[in-house]
């Protein structure tokens, strides 16, 4: 995590006012996602102080000592939602930053999700025998984004929040929900000898892109029938102009499926890995405001795929919603926190508003 944790108060020293103002939502939002302190690759006046390949360039030095090597390893992987340039990819600027030697570099493209596709392509090309090692990374730094200064005037809702908080899923809500850091993990074909490992058994994705339109975009401009127009169709006026380059929410959509959806697939899941939920010992959900912890207990409940809540395992609160790194993070801090015992069974839940997609993952202690 880049920096000191920066407390509520303190966050409109880093971000900056847009148009000078305080935002008159941000206590409302705060009050409804609990997130208490969050991280920043900025200084306090807003000037970055790391980028997202440094940041995570940071995390994968940390992984090696005199047994295991930098130069020791075949594959990268690395996940955001939030790279420093459209091209090169994501994973390249890491493989550049770290200046190691060649090798295969994949970064997939996504929102939440990213982190996880990266974890699978580096669990699948070891399980097909192309690999005997891989680092997986995933890492976000969204506080450069969610700058004043990449805003134009916005207006404040505050009426339609505080009757229903689901509207404050668009821009505003966004900046007082994101964090930036970066996490890494050592991929082998066999466990660590001296410590617990965690065995993947199995990772399922879905999207249901098919059938619902985007629900949170940026780089384009969608429309009241659901339709987007990209930001290459745009003069570098309007692209200001028109907040095109800005992360948006639709807030009606999310209220409408982000809960169902995932616990549709869920129950598809059980069904189809024969799973028995009581055997979960951790269940580590990312959710991107506290505001929904509750609502997917009960639909869980009601979906008949019921996980206790003294189970569930969330950092969020300290940590903030650091998109395609989190769920990885809450497994730093589980592994690192002395709870796990061998045999335990911890299952990753990953929404990803973006298009509505959803990762579910079976870890085992061994």
């Amino acid at each position: 995590m880049p920096n000191d944790p920066v407390p509520n108060d303190r966050m409109e020293d880093y971000l900056g006012l847009i148009n000078g103002n305080h935002s008159k939502s941000k206590n409302m939002i705060l009050r409804s996602n609990k997130i208490k302190t969050r991280y920043y690759a900025l200084d306090e006046n807003g000037n970055p102080t790391h980028s997202n390949a440094e940041l995570t360039a940071i995390a994968i030095r940390k992984l090696f000592d005199d047994n295991i090597k930098l130069s020791d390893i075949e594959l990268l992987t690395a996940g955001t939602s939030s790279p420093d340039t459209i091209q090169p990819s994501h994973a390249l600027m890491v493989l550049g930053e770290l200046g190691c030697h060649p090798m295969e570099a994949v970064s997939p493209n996504g929102t939440c999700n990213a982190g996880i596709l990266a974890l699978k392509y580096a669990y699948m090309a070891i399980l097909s025998g192309q690999y005997k090692n891989a680092v997986y990374a995933s890492s976000e730094t969204f506080s450069s984004w969610m700058h004043a200064r990449n805003f134009k005037d916005e207006v404040d809702k505050r009426s339609e929040i505080e009757n229903n908080p689901y509207i404050a899923f668009e821009k505003d809500f966004l900046r007082w929900m994101l964090s930036d850091g970066a996490v890494a993990a050592l991929i082998q074909d066999k466990p660590n000898k001296d410590e617990i490992s965690l065995r993947i058994e199995w990772m399922d994705i879905r999207s249901y892109a098919n059938e619902l339109e985007p629900c949170m975009y940026a780089g384009c401009v969608k429309d009241k029938d659901g339709k987007t127009t990209g930001w290459r169709n745009f003069s570098s006026e309007q692209l200001g102009a028109l907040s095109v380059l800005s992360l948006k929410q639709d807030a009606k959509l999310l209220q409408e499926h982000i809960l169902q959806k995932g616990s549709d697939f869920l129950k598809d899941v059980v069904e189809k890995r024969n799973l028995n939920l009581d055997d979960i010992d951790y269940f580590l959900p990312h959710i991107s405001s506290m505001f929904f912890k509750d609502p997917i207990l009960n639909n869980l409940a009601e979906n008949g795929v019921y996980i206790p809540e003294e189970k569930w395992f969330i950092n969020l609160p300290k940590v903030g919603n650091v998109g395609a790194a989190s769920a990885s993070l809450m497994v730093e801090e589980l592994m690192n926190s002395g709870k796990l015992k061998k045999n335990d069974k911890i299952l990753l839940m990953v929404p990803e508003s973006a298009r509505f997609s959803y990762s579910y993952v079976l870890l085992t202690a061994v």
